[in-house]
């Protein structure tokens, strides 16, 4: 007998932005086809990351849990992955056909982590290279991977790695049965650096008028304090008009990219006949600083970096409320409970993310008051961050020099003014810091008692809370 109930897709993307999606009147970008899916369902306008890594964030996300519990709190690769509910993992168990096709970031890297099916980017390098006949031929366009130089893609858009990634995923479901229903995450790499689109793409936009990346006064060290002439991997500074230009015009053009990737698949599932009975979610690990604060690739608490898309398009048989946009606060932590409580999975008492279904359904209003991301020090000892977010505030502290930032997200949503010299909002600073000391309370760390903040030492990794393995 078929098992009728929804299908579960996850498109997953690494270094995406929470602002860059056209919806949302973004003046640079172009993403059609999620602007579609959009209209079908609900954009979350203040997605976050729990932690703005690559690893870090997507052991939330596959656990249901935050940093301070599943143990990773800073980036670290080589660590072990001992966690005994995973979204996966439970789908598996209550017979749910699991496929992953792209990224994990898992260790070792062929862990499944409760996956039936696994396709990684090494299955992509070792078919790349029999096309080619090159070795290393993904990378032979000699940009680094976490580089903010740009340039067209060497290799024809029929072979770049999203392509064979979207073909593999549309092959999987074409060979799956189609007794049970299934979980498929679509996780490409992009747009994490190199930024190396195909060169149509990249053409378009280095013809368009971008504009300038925002420098906050506050920011203004970050360029004072970078080496000259700045390396090609450096994560601060300052770049010439003509570099910033290539490098966001890269940016923007793998955004297009991939989004004409997604259209394909969506495309794909309309033909299949599988969107009628199936949720689909697209979100990012982290964001992109993208030059601005003079600061490039992630692991900040400004929302270039700690924000991302958040889009959920429900099964056709709900009756939601669609084609709308959403502001309540809500991270990669709440991704497992809902599609557990979607496919009536039982939730496992370790998942501290919130199930979003509720919202979904328009039966409340919002998950939760403020948000609580962070990481250690990255990049240099000094570079951490604690931060509460609001829809009205954000308030960032730094537990190894005890600075601190706050910023108005109502009025000033890029973050250039730091209001934390001004007197008159002495009092909501006052409230922001007793916010993160009751969240920072108990923790291992020792940063605050409850009341007062303390700074300390923040390791990348401990081991997991023992409930959890």
């Amino acid at each position: 007998m078929t098992d009728t109930r929804p299908n579960l897709i996850m498109i997953m993307t690494d270094h995406w932005r929470g602002d860059c999606l056209s919806r949302l009147g973004h003046p640079v970008a172009e993403t059609p086809h999620l602007d579609g899916m959009s209209t079908q369902g609900v954009t979350f306008t203040n997605g976050f990351t729990p932690c703005a890594s690559c690893i870090a964030a997507r052991r939330s996300l596959m656990t249901g849990m935050r940093p301070t519990s599943h143990g990773m709190l800073g980036y670290q690769d080589g660590r072990p992955w001992p966690y005994k509910h995973t979204l996966a993992g439970e789908l598996a168990r209550a017979g749910y056909q699991t496929i992953n096709v792209g990224k994990t970031h898992f260790h070792p890297a062929r862990l499944h982590l409760g996956f039936e099916e696994l396709i990684v980017p090494d299955d992509y390098d070792e078919w790349i290279d029999k096309q080619t006949g090159l070795v290393c031929a993904r990378r032979a366009h000699g940009v680094h991977a976490n580089s903010w130089m740009a340039r067209p893609s060497h290799l024809p858009e029929c072979q770049q790695e999203e392509t064979w990634l979207t073909n593999q995923a549309m092959e999987r479901l074409n060979k799956r049965d189609p007794e049970r229903p299934f979980f498929l995450c679509l996780s490409f790499n992009g747009p994490h650096p190199p930024w190396c689109p195909p060169q149509y793409f990249f053409d378009l936009f280095m013809g368009k008028d971008i504009p300038e990346p925002t420098v906050g006064e506050w920011a203004r060290h970050y360029a004072e304090d970078a080496s000259y002439p700045m390396g090609v991997n450096d994560w601060r500074g300052k770049l010439s008009p003509e570099l910033n230009h290539r490098a966001r015009a890269g940016y923007f053009a793998y955004l297009a990219y991939i989004d004409s990737q997604i259209g394909r698949f969506m495309e794909f599932l309309g033909r299949s006949g599988l969107m009628t009975d199936t949720m689909l979610l697209f979100t990012a690990d982290h964001g992109e600083m993208l030059g601005d604060h003079h600061l490039w690739r992630k692991v900040s608490a400004c929302d270039p970096s700690a924000r991302i898309p958040f889009m959920i398009r429900p099964p056709h048989g709900w009756n939601v409320p669609r084609n709308r946009e959403d502001d309540s606060l809500v991270g990669l932590e709440d991704i497992m409970p809902t599609f557990l409580d979607t496919a009536g999975v039982d939730i496992p008492n370790t998942v501290e993310g919130r199930n979003l279904v509720p919202l979904l359904r328009g039966e409340i209003t919002g998950v939760r008051t403020h948000y609580h991301h962070e990481h250690s020090p990255c990049y240099i000892g000094e570079n951490a961050y604690q931060s509460i977010t609001s829809k009205e505030w954000k308030y960032v502290w730094n537990p190894i020099d005890g600075s601190e930032l706050l910023f108005d997200r109502a009025n000033d949503i890029l973050e250039v003014c730091d209001l934390v010299p001004e007197a008159e909002y002495a009092d909501v600073l006052a409230e922001y810091r007793a916010l993160l000391a009751r969240e920072l309370q108990g923790r291992p760390e020792k940063l605050s008692d409850g009341e007062t903040l303390t700074t300390g030492d923040v390791p990348v990794w401990r081991a997991p809370r023992k409930n959890v393995q």
